[in-house]
């Protein structure tokens, strides 16, 4: 135990330390928000994985949908690489970023108002993503205080406040420049952790033919091609967490600020390669819960006998890492999520700072003044999902789904459209983006399941945005 608070102790002062550091890089609101717009290939591949995956996968994720599917689990895995890195890269990285450039914007709001002549979408974009992303950095938050819970003892409300506490500092101080300078060090931390995580579990069964022979003894078809619950429910998984990253702000932000066209290429080998290695481990490691827990082995993640979904994989680690590496799985899980959260506050901020107050109340304020306002609406922002996360409305991966859903939903149509076609109108874009997110959000308060509500909003919003178009030609896109 004492060895795991000096080491953590030791994570918190570097996270301090490079957060001064991003300070004194930091001269105006593009340094504060995009780096300046120079970061290289290496430092984006790992911001960018690093974003994408977090405390949700590793605690949420990974534990329901491997104690639900089984190895089937895997293909969100493949999908989350192949589909939300390397196709997100490969499509629409340079294009990202040529946008950019060429509408002179720094956030996705600013494309929306440039690309389709309306200020209203932007007003309605911007406190989409406020809203939305909200209960996705809860959900982070929860993952990782229920992490610190198993690990040092403390109480959830004490876990909260420390880990709001750390990403509101690093980023109120240096903003993005902290972020890339702080994620390649996260980064190398959840690749070693990620091997370690699989060598271990592998080993604390005897094997990997032991492994799936235990998995099997449950239910063949755990270790099938489909797990228990179906093929619909594992592709609205594979969907939603593999597709909405072509229109998630946060990832997509990574672009405008990656240096050029050579640095795109080499992201995405390295970008992929990361994914696959951080993705497999999680969801490999979650499918095999059932052959270590048990509620007798491990009661603090069972109530009456039934799993707690989001207490799985914390007491699995426990179960499976040797004591000596048990700190490696706390800083993979923590070096994921402070990321994420880091991303997801920076956007959340500009929303507010940059889209709304810059957009619409004080056009004329000094880039000193905004780059204030973004560093109050950081910490602020924080605060809101630290005590949306002390009330835990729901499972984590609830909480993802609708958040990921809701977000997919409004911007998926409207972006990727906008991107690859001219002939997108202001029409297809607003309809697609108000049809996608109502249908959404009916779905899931009439109790489909978030992700299945979510993946069917962000079909509606692909297929609305050129069909609306068609219909409502408008002079500019003839």
């Amino acid at each position: 135990m004492l060895a795991k608070i000096i080491i953590t102790s030791a994570f918190g002062l570097m996270i301090v330390i490079i957060g001064i550091l991003g300070l004194r890089k930091t001269r105006s609101f593009s340094d504060y928000f995009l780096g300046g717009g120079q970061i290289g290939p290496i430092m984006t591949a790992f911001t960018y994985g690093a974003a994408y995956f977090s405390a949700v996968l590793f605690i949420g994720f990974a534990g329901k949908i491997g104690w639900d599917f089984g190895m089937s689990g895997l293909w969100i895995a493949l999908g989350n690489s192949l589909i939300g890195v390397l196709g997100v890269w490969w499509l629409m990285g340079y294009r990202i970023k040529q946008m950019s450039i060429e509408y002179k914007v720094d956030t996705m709001p600013e494309y929306f108002e440039k690309r389709y002549n309306s200020r209203a979408f932007k007003l309605y974009s911007s406190l989409a993503i406020f809203v939305f992303f909200i209960p996705y950095s809860a959900a982070v938050f929860i993952g990782l205080s229920y992490l610190f819970k198993v690990n040092f003892s403390i109480d959830y409300s004490l876990a909260l406040i420390l880990m709001g506490s750390f990403t509101a500092l690093y980023l109120v101080m240096g903003g993005y420049n902290s972020m890339t300078m702080i994620d390649v060090f996260f980064g190398v931390i959840m690749a070693l952790g990620a091997v370690v995580l699989i060598a271990s579990t592998v080993g604390a069964a005897g094997g990997l033919t032991q492994l799936t022979s235990k998995l099997n003894s449950f239910d063949p078809r755990l270790t099938a091609a489909v797990g228990p619950p179906g093929s619909w429910p594992l592709f609205s998984l594979i969907f939603l967490t593999s597709v909405a990253p072509f229109a998630m702000p946060q990832l997509v932000q990574k672009f405008y600020a990656i240096r050029d066209r050579k640095a795109v290429r080499i992201g995405m080998v390295a970008s992929t390669l990361f994914s696959i290695l951080i993705a497999t481990s999680a969801y490999f490691t979650g499918a095999t819960c059932r052959v270590f827990m048990t509620p007798e082995s491990a009661p603090a993640a069972f109530s009456g006998g039934k799993p707690i979904f989001d207490a799985l994989m914390p007491e699995m680690f426990t179960s499976v890492i040797p004591q000596s590496l048990s700190v490696l799985m706390l800083l993979l899980v923590l070096s994921a999520s402070m990321s994420t959260l880091a991303a997801l506050v920076l956007l959340s901020s500009s929303s507010v700072a940059k889209d709304f107050y810059a957009g619409f109340i004080n056009k004329n304020v000094s880039d000193k003044s905004l780059t204030l306002l973004m560093r109050f609406c950081s910490a602020f922002f924080v605060l809101l999902s630290v005590v949306l996360a002390y009330f835990r409305p729901a499972t984590i991966v609830a909480i993802l789904g609708i958040s990921w859903g809701a977000i997919g939903s409004a911007f998926l149509g409207p972006f990727l459209w906008g991107m690859l076609s001219k002939r997108t109108n202001k029409a297809g874009a607003f309809g697609s983006s108000l049809l996608g997110v109502g249908v959404c959000v009916i779905l899931y308060a009439t109790g489909t399941p978030s992700p299945q509500a979510g993946t069917i909003g962000m079909l509606v919003s692909l297929a609305a945005a050129p069909l609306i178009s068609l219909i409502h030609r408008s002079p500019q896109t003839e």
